[in-house]
């Protein structure tokens, strides 16, 4: 398998797939900084122009949760998808509520503080943003209550996923009243394969 990625992005949720799978991988560096995703030789893997990019034979498939889900789905002997339909069909709401209730609001609040040009930004509208997630991680603050991960007692793909994207929330102090969170994003982190954390990736990057 080959893994195209850049540091701090949502990479590292594929990344932290496959190395809690033990598999290898070669690893690819698409430098952002340096316009490299925008080069044609990968904008024919993804003509999006994003990362992560995963090339598994002549697969070749985008979306960071997508690929995150196939990884889970390929290996299902290390237990990372619930076989139960109920416990599944939780596993997929909680992937479902990180990707878009919490990563929704994230990108809007990246957009408009440093990803749009200065006159395209709108502060109104990272204000709103800000109060979207705090509402959202509210609720998930409320379901880790004498938890140890989203399914319980067993870490689950739907983990991994969750855990960048609180991460990435924390970066911008949105998680400070959310106590169960933050020990949450510690001890997924503290996990023998788990990857940098955005900060410690980012450094690297520089």
């Amino acid at each position: 398998m080959r893994l195209y990625e850049f540091g701090p992005t949502r990479s590292i949720r594929v990344r932290w797939m496959l190395q809690e799978l033990g598999v290898d991988f070669e690893a690819v560096t698409v430098n952002l900084r340096a316009g490299e995703h925008r080069q044609p030789e990968f904008l024919k893997l993804n003509p999006a122009g994003k990362v992560p990019v995963l090339v598994d034979e002549d697969l070749v498939l985008t979306e960071s949760v997508a690929i995150v889900l196939y990884l889970a789905e390929k290996y299902p002997d290390k237990g990372l998808v619930p076989t139960d339909l109920r416990q599944r069909s939780q596993f997929y709401r909680w992937i479902l509520f990180s990707a878009t209730e919490l990563e929704q609001p994230l990108w809007r609040i990246s957009r408009h503080t440093s990803l749009y040009p200065e006159h395209l930004r709108l502060p109104a509208e990272v204000a709103l943003a800000q109060q979207d997630f705090t509402n959202m991680a509210a609720v998930i603050e409320d379901h880790m209550q004498e938890r140890q991960f989203l399914m319980g007692e067993s870490v689950t793909a739907a983990d991994f996923v969750c855990a960048y994207t609180l991460d990435w929330a924390n970066e911008i102090r949105l998680l400070d009243n959310c106590p169960q969170l933050l020990q949450y994003i510690e001890r997924m982190y503290a996990r023998p394969n788990a990857p940098h954390r955005i900060a410690a990736a980012l450094a690297s990057t520089t």
